[in-house]
C-alpha cells in the first residue's frame, strides 16, 4: 500500500483551502455579475416611486416631478425597463401590456437623452462593455442601432419582452428621441408610450401624446423632471388646468421633496439643501414650480412644517370646510394656542365628486364636538333643495350657524391670505407635516397679472375660513355644552 509523503500530506489542506477559496470567489464574482446584469430584478421604489407607478393603472398622463437627484428618472427607466421586458413584479400594481409595446424615451437634447434615460436603461453611455447593466436586463438586449451626429447615442433598441409562464416571448423596442429635433421628428408612427426626461417645450409633448392616441392602452406617457421652469404650460396643463380642460382626470401628479428621498440621511439632506442658491432651494430641493414674485405665500416650507404632536386639551380647535364637485370638497382641522397666539393646521381631507354623507364620514372621527365653518355659497340650495350648510348638519356636524366672516362682517379674501401670510411670516402659522395636501397647495398657489388663481386651492381656502371664525374655536367639550354666540353688529 502506497502513502502519502510527509510534504504531500502536509500541501493537501492547503490546496484544498485553495481551490475552496477560488471556488467562494467565482460564485461571488458570477453573483456580482447577475447582479449588475439584471438590475430590474433588485428594483425597489420608494413611497412616492410606487405612487407614480400604481396612477399608471388609471392616468393616461403622469407627471413626476421631484426635486435634482431624488429618484424620478430612476423610476421613470425602471418602469419603461418593466413594460419593455413584460417582468412585471410581485408587487406591480401600474399599468400593463399584454403584448410587447413600442415605447419612446427623449430629454432635451441628443446628449442629455445619451446621459439620462439611455443610461437609464441600457447602462454607461461611453463603456459598451457595460450595456447591459441598465434597468434592461443583458439577456434581454437583443439588437442596437447607433444615431448619427452624438457619440454614444442610440437610436433604438430591440428587447426580448415575455418568455416565461404562459407569456410567449417577442420583441419590444425602445426608440430614443430628442426635443431640439424639432416636433417633426417627433411625428410618424403609433408608439404605446413616450417618456419625457426633463420638461419638453409644450409641442413636442402635444406630438408625442398624440402618437399613443391608438396605442395599445390609448394616450399613454410619463414625464420626470425638476419644475426649473417654473409655471410653464405644460406644468400648469397638470396641476392648474382650466376649469373646463376635460382631459384633467385623465392626469396625474406625484410630486417628490427630499424628504421622500430615503438614500439621504438628515445631514445630507441639509448640506445639499443649503448647497443651492436661495432662489432655486424650492425647485431643485422639493421640486416646487419656481413662481418668482407670483407665490402667495412666499416663505420657506422648513419655516412652517412641524412634526406633529398631541394638541394640548386647553388649546381650541376649530373645523373649515370648502365645498366643491368638480373640484374637490375639502376640510381642515385648526389648533390654537392661545397664550403664544400660534395657529396650527393639525388635519386635511380632500375629495372631489362625492356627497357630503361621504365627506362628513371622513372628518366626524377629527371630534364630535368640533365646530365646522363654512363658505358663502353653503346658503346656496342644491338640487335637492336644501343648502350644503344644512345638510352637513343633518350629518352630524357643528356648522356654525352662519357663513364666515371676519368680526365685522366681511369676508375679503386678499384680507384673509394676508392675515395667513403675516402669521406665517411673524412664526404664528405652522402645519403639521402630515398634511400633505396643504402643502402641495402651498407650494402652487400664485398670483398672475395680479389676481388670485383659483386652481387648486381648497384646503387653503378650508383653512381660512376657519382662521376668519377663529373666535369661534372650542375646546374639546362634552357633546350638549357645544354652543354659538353669534357676532354682535353695530
Amino acid at each position: 500500500m502506497s502513502s502519502l509523503s510527509p510534504a504531500s500530506a502536509a500541501s493537501t489542506p492547503s490546496s484544498s483551502l485553495s481551490s475552496l477559496l477560488k471556488q467562494k470567489m467565482e460564485i461571488a464574482k458570477e453573483i456580482q455579475r447577475r447582479q449588475r446584469t439584471n438590475k430590474l430584478r433588485f428594483y425597489s421604489p420608494y413611497a412616492k416611486q410606487r405612487d407614480f407607478h400604481r396612477a399608471g393603472l388609471t392616468h393616461s398622463e403622469r407627471l413626476f416631478m421631484a426635486g435634482n437627484q431624488l429618484g424620478k428618472t430612476v423610476a421613470g427607466g425602471a418602469e419603461w425597463a418593466i413594460h419593455l421586458t413584460g417582468r412585471y413584479p410581485d408587487w406591480w400594481d401600474g399599468a400593463t401590456f399584454n403584448t410587447a409595446p413600442l415605447l419612446w424615451a427623449g430629454s432635451v437634447t441628443g446628449e442629455s437623452t445619451r446621459d439620462n434615460p439611455q443610461r437609464i436603461l441600457i447602462g454607461p453611455p461611453a463603456i459598451e462593455d457595460d450595456w447591459g447593466t441598465g434597468f434592461i436586463p443583458a439577456d434581454c438586449i437583443r439588437d442596437r442601432t447607433r444615431a448619427m451626429g452624438v457619440p454614444n447615442l442610440l437610436d433604438s433598441v430591440v428587447v426580448r419582452w415575455g418568455g416565461g409562464g404562459d407569456i410567449q416571448a417577442s420583441e419590444s423596442v425602445i426608440a430614443f428621441k430628442a426635443y431640439e429635433k424639432g416636433r417633426e421628428k417627433w411625428q410618424g408612427p403609433t408608439v404605446d408610450g413616450v417618456w419625457y426626461d426633463e420638461e419638453p417645450p409644450v409641442d413636442i409633448y402635444s406630438e408625442g401624446l398624440t402618437r399613443t392616441n391608438n396605442g395599445q392602452r390609448g394616450q399613454f406617457t410619463q414625464m420626470t423632471f425638476t419644475p426649473l421652469l417654473g409655471m410653464s404650460t405644460v406644468v400648469s396643463r397638470f396641476v392648474m388646468p382650466a376649469s373646463d380642460d376635460i382631459g384633467d382626470e385623465a392626469r396625474h401628479v406625484t410630486s417628490m421633496t427630499i424628504d421622500d428621498a430615503e438614500h439621504y440621511s438628515p445631514e445630507q439632506r441639509a448640506k445639499i439643501i443649503a448647497s443651492y442658491p436661495a432662489h432655486e432651494r424650492e425647485a431643485r430641493a422639493k421640486g416646487i414650480p419656481t413662481l418668482g414674485s407670483g407665490l402667495i405665500f412666499p416663505v420657506l416650507e422648513e419655516d412652517i412644517v412641524v412634526v406633529p404632536f398631541k394638541i394640548p386639551d386647553i388649546w381650541k380647535q376649530i373645523g373649515g370646510l370648502d365645498f366643491g364637485w368638480d373640484h374637490p370638497t375639502a376640510a381642515v382641522c385648526l389648533a390654537y394656542d392661545a397664550d403664544s397666539d400660534i395657529v396650527y393646521v393639525t388635519k386635511n381631507y380632500r375629495k372631489r365628486q362625492a356627497t357630503p354623507v361621504i365627506h362628513a364620514a371622513a372628518v366626524k372621527p377629527w371630534g364630535s364636538w368640533l365646530p365646522w365653518a363654512w363658505p358663502h355659497d353653503g346658503n346656496n340650495d342644491t338640487a335637492a333643495g336644501e343648502n350644503l350648510a344644512s345638510q352637513y348638519k343633518a350629518q352630524g356636524l357643528h356648522m356654525l350657524p352662519e357663513r364666515a366672516t371676519f368680526e365685522d362682517g366681511s369676508n375679503s379674501v386678499e384680507a384673509g391670505l394676508m392675515d395667513m401670510l403675516d402669521r406665517m411670516q411673524t412664526g404664528r402659522f405652522k402645519v403639521f407635516s402630515t398634511c400633505v395636501e396643504w402643502l402641495e397647495e402651498r407650494r402652487l398657489y400664485h398670483r398672475k397679472d395680479g389676481k388670485v388663481v383659483k386652481e387648486r386651492d381648497d384646503v387653503i381656502s378650508a383653512s381660512r375660513y376657519a382662521l376668519m371664525m377663529l373666535r369661534f374655536a372650542k375646546m374639546d367639550t362634552p357633546a350638549g355644552q357645544w354652543k354659538f354666540t353669534p357676532r354682535k353688529v353695530v
